[in-house]
């Protein structure tokens, strides 16, 4: 069964036989890996969820990246410390622009204040956009007047990763091939048939976690990698996974009739 901790575990012990090394997003804007994979998870909800994973992570020797939102349903200074302490990178989950409905001034103000208490608790190296489907504001815009490398930030996934040498993955929609149900969860590749172009051949279809570990074992995958997690799309308890599965089977088709651009 799909979306569980189990089949979390399985992905990274695949991944693992497949040669691959872990980096934090940090680390791998620092000094990147040869064969490598960035494990990312934005906890927009259930931050209960993310510390699980970070305890399988922690077991199996792996570092991975948390983005954590200024959200009461996100921020628990207790976990965020938990997941820090265990040798994971903390970063923030920026929706600045969104949150301030568009005023840049309110937004980078926000900003500041945001960071600035998440690294009382935590360092902070690395940002990341949330996307807010639902908002007509793309909090990522706030770069276009600002530069997040004055606050001491060296990266943010949307601008410092070459995702023409950087395969990515992303469990949107709670599927992996979600795409045409993301608002703005999205990477620009280069034209098909350039070099480092990741688009996959119509033979190789990743729908499930399922998929990724075939093509794992069948070394079908480049070398490096970008993983998008959701922590709160997963889950071994019945009932959970099974609100999840249908609640996000519905916003997919409401965010694809209303929100995602055709």
């Amino acid at each position: 069964m799909d979306f569980t901790l189990k089949t979390y575990k399985n992905l990274l012990m695949a991944l693992t036989q497949a040669g691959y090394s872990f980096q934090t997003y940090a680390g791998f804007i620092k000094n990147p890996a040869p064969k490598v994979v960035v494990l990312r998870h934005d906890v927009d909800l259930l931050p209960a969820n993310s510390l699980a994973f970070a305890h399988i992570q922690h077991q199996l020797s792996i570092e991975g990246t948390y983005y954590f939102r200024a959200v009461p349903e996100s921020w628990d200074e207790t976990i965020i410390r938990k997941i820090a302490a265990l040798g994971h990178e903390i970063g923030y989950h920026y929706e600045n622009l969104t949150s301030c409905k568009g005023n840049l001034q309110s937004a980078i103000d926000d900003f500041e204040h945001n960071l600035s208490k998440l690294r009382k608790l935590v360092t902070i190296e690395t940002i990341c956009m949330h996307g807010s489907p639902k908002s007509k504001f793309d909090s990522k815009d706030l770069w276009k007047i600002y530069n997040y490398r004055n606050y001491g930030i060296i990266g943010e996934p949307y601008f410092d990763t070459d995702f023409s040498q950087v395969f990515y993955l992303t469990d949107t929609g709670r599927r992996w091939d979600g795409h045409k149900y993301s608002v703005r969860d999205k990477v620009q590749y280069k034209a098909s048939g350039t070099k480092g172009n990741f688009a996959l051949p119509d033979k190789l279809k990743l729908k499930s976690t399922t998929d990724i570990i075939h093509a794992l074992h069948t070394c079908r995958l480049p070398e490096k990698l970008m993983f998008t997690f959701h922590p709160q799309r997963w889950s071994d308890k019945p009932l959970p996974w099974l609100k999840e599965l249908v609640i996000q089977n519905l916003k997919n088709e409401v965010k694809r009739w209303f929100f995602v651009k055709k």
